[in-house]
């Protein structure tokens, strides 16, 4: 029988990774991530997939990003019964990040109802934080390295990709075939997290291009980050910041703590971080030193670089405070989340300013605000946008072009085939032809819902 691998998702778009592997009669997911981004794109999530989840073997996590897991809870609660297959990084990270997603996805659709903007009567949510709960129980944590079997016969080893703690590239064999799933690929040069492993040998790659028309700046995120802040506390401004509460919201953190420590801005400057999922993503360095790059000193200062907020009410009590100060909140491209409360808040005022610190989905609000745009929709209200706002080029934490190209060049030989994936159609079609021209390897960009041997 012969594998067959089909894109469900992270196909002509940077969201909703789901990659179907097929061999004699049984179904694999790799990665079961939400679509974000643009609404024609949210509604897949709504969509039931082609395979019934029922039907389903098993399901591997590349990490914890929710448009790496984000669906789980729902493919769980439809009739997905078997194991979850996930480092313990991934599985302590999903333990935050998806009851959290069910819980926000019920405050939205509550908010919704109670204010009646929603073209549902009523509302509800995709799927609930008791959902995201449940799911949870199936998941089964595996340590780099170590060969596991997610269905008889199936081999699989994660190696580390970077990015975020718990992140993996996956080398899958069946049927007398290597795939390789790059996963998300973190920097070799990121401030907090490890390289990337170098890549296994493998006869298919699917390799994201999130970055795969353009490079990284040279400067470092102090570098952006210090006179942004400087400019803000002079004029007594409040900087909104929208944070990925994985990866970004303690890459900010950090170089808080460091520009702070330098005397590169006020040490004064309050600094609250209000994101439950955050706070706890933060505690979980201390359990994980070997995969990210900060001393034990490094991460006490990161703890301590802003006032860890939980509460709704801690979270409301914002509101009373003045300038200067500057809250980091999730979602990073402010697509939910309590940020949405701040920038209604805040985004009016020339004083203040709306710091985006990472890739911007299109689509999203992030994606408008860093287009310029002098309204955003927020709550089913028109706000308008005269803060300053401001891209941080410099904190991603995804591979650029070059270092993709980089990692790919480590294989020990080159594979039959690459799909590049995960990506706008621009990057993922100039990572393409730079694959095939410079590296000189067969690789084309799948279309979503396309079905491939492999």
């Amino acid at each position: 029988m012969s594998v067959t691998l089909t894109f469900l998702g992270g196909a002509d778009t940077v969201t909703g990774s789901k990659y179907l592997v097929q061999h004699d009669g049984y179904s694999l997911l790799v990665d079961c991530g939400l679509f974000q981004g643009y609404k024609q794109l949210r509604l897949r999530n709504w969509r039931p997939l082609p395979v019934v989840p029922g039907q389903v073997h098993a399901v591997i996590l590349t990490h914890a990003h929710l448009d790496h897991s984000g669906y789980l809870p729902l493919l769980a609660r439809e009739g997905f019964r078997g194991r979850v297959y996930a480092t313990p990084g991934t599985r302590d990270l999903c333990g935050i990040l998806l009851p959290d997603s069910g819980h926000i996805q019920e405050e939205d659709a509550a908010f919704a109802n109670r204010h009646g903007f929603s073209k549902h009567a009523p509302a509800l949510p995709l799927y609930t934080r008791q959902d995201a709960l449940s799911s949870l129980k199936q998941i089964r944590p595996v340590e780099m390295g170590r060969l596991f079997e997610p269905i008889h016969g199936w081999q699989a080893r994660f190696t580390s990709a970077g990015h975020i703690l718990g992140a993996a590239s996956l080398l899958l064999e069946v049927g007398g075939r290597r795939i390789l799933f790059s996963g998300d690929l973190g920097r070799p040069d990121d401030v907090i997290m490890n390289p990337p492993d170098d890549p296994p040998p493998a006869d298919t790659v699917l390799v994201e291009s999130t970055y795969g028309d353009r490079q990284h700046p040279a400067e470092n995120v102090a570098a952006e980050l210090g006179p942004a802040l400087q400019r803000l506390a002079a004029r007594g401004g409040v900087a909104v910041v929208p944070v990925f509460a994985v990866g970004r919201a303690q890459t900010v953190l950090h170089t808080i703590a460091q520009l702070k420590a330098q005397g590169a801005i006020p040490h004064s400057l309050p600094v609250f971080l209000d994101s439950p999922m955050a706070v706890h993503t933060t505690g979980l360095f201390s359990g994980h030193p070997g995969e990210h790059r900060l001393s034990t000193r490094e991460v006490h200062a990161m703890t301590r670089a802003a006032t860890m907020l939980e509460t709704p009410e801690q979270s409301k009590a914002l509101a009373h405070r003045h300038g200067p100060m500057v809250i980091l909140a999730a979602s990073g491209m402010a697509t939910g989340g309590r940020v949405l409360h701040h920038l209604a808040l805040y985004a009016g005022d020339h004083r203040n300013m709306v710091i985006l610190t990472g890739y911007q989905a299109p689509g999203t609000r992030g994606a408008r605000l860093a287009d310029g745009e002098k309204t955003v929709r927020i709550h089913g209200q028109e706000v308008a946008v005269n803060a300053e706002v401001v891209q941080l080029a410099s904190a991603s934490a995804h591979a650029d072009a070059n270092q993709v190209l980089d990692w790919l060049r480590k294989m020990p030989k080159a594979p039959a085939q690459v799909y590049v994936v995960h990506g706008d159609m621009a990057a993922s079609d100039r990572l393409r032809q730079r694959i095939e021209h410079e590296l000189k390897w067969r690789a084309m960009v799948p279309e979503h819902g396309s079905t491939w041997p492999v």
